[in-house]
């Protein structure tokens, strides 16, 4: 495969090819867990270091596996690499673990892990495929960390709210409340608020896209050289 630049793997993770928003990968852990910033947080320092982890591995072994059982290979690499994930967790952030439940273990499942060491890992040098991990990662990350934050905002009122079962006691005041003991917007709390949160991010990076691509054209537009005929109408004094 051709090198490829560290800055275009940035840009594809974080943003031009992300997982979450334009792969649309990981649905089920993304719309599950992103009710609250610490649930959000926690899968997703989780799923990247799987990532991370696994592109490493593959890449170090991308010359030494057939390609007949590659794919089992490097779904033990991902199994792996998760149940290590889960241990930690459970040795240093048991009660998150907890909450997260068979999300955790259902990392060795999402599409964005695998797809990354096959389309990435399996053809690239060691180094680009850390990247590439870290940036598909952080990428499916943030867009979990931004779901997580406006589902507890506007769903329960509060924001880092239980952030201790993350950090320890060190976090325990950092919860804010924002709009008062009793708010409850329950929609958002719920399943069905992720399907509108995940929409509505979707829509607005397309926006986004569009005036950029617009602007880019424009840029690219010709400019015509030379004298220009103007036709004029009416009475010219």
């Amino acid at each position: 495969m051709a090198d490829i630049s560290y800055r275009e793997i940035t840009s594809n993770g974080l943003w031009k090819n992300n997982a979450a928003l334009v792969q649309l990968l990981g649905l089920c852990p993304l719309l599950a867990i992103s009710g609250s910033v610490v649930n959000a947080l926690g899968l997703g320092l989780a799923t990247m270091l799987v990532l991370t982890g696994s592109n490493i591995a593959v890449s170090l072994i991308r010359k030494r596996v057939s390609d007949a059982v590659k794919i089992p290979a490097f779904v033990m690499i991902i199994a792996t690499f998760t149940t290590c994930i889960e241990l930690l967790m459970q040795a240093f952030t048991y009660e998150l673990y907890l909450i997260l439940g068979i999300f955790i273990s259902l990392i060795v499942t999402n599409c964005a892990i695998l797809g990354r060491a096959e389309a990435f890992a399996s053809k690239n040098s060691v180094g680009a495929s850390v990247l590439d991990g870290l940036m598909m990662g952080a990428g499916f990350g943030l867009v979990l960390l931004v779901m997580g934050a406006i589902r507890e905002i506007f769903g329960s009122g509060t924001l880092f709210a239980d952030m201790h079962l993350l950090f320890g006691p060190i976090a325990e005041n950092w919860t804010l409340q924002l709009f008062g003991d009793d708010y409850n917007f329950l929609v958002l709390v719920l399943p069905p608020g992720a399907f509108l949160v995940a929409g509505m991010l979707i829509a607005l990076k397309n926006v986004i896209d569009d005036k950029i691509e617009r602007r880019d054209a424009a840029r690219r537009a010709p400019v015509v050289k030379g004298a220009k005929r103007v036709r004029t109408t009416g009475t010219v004094t």
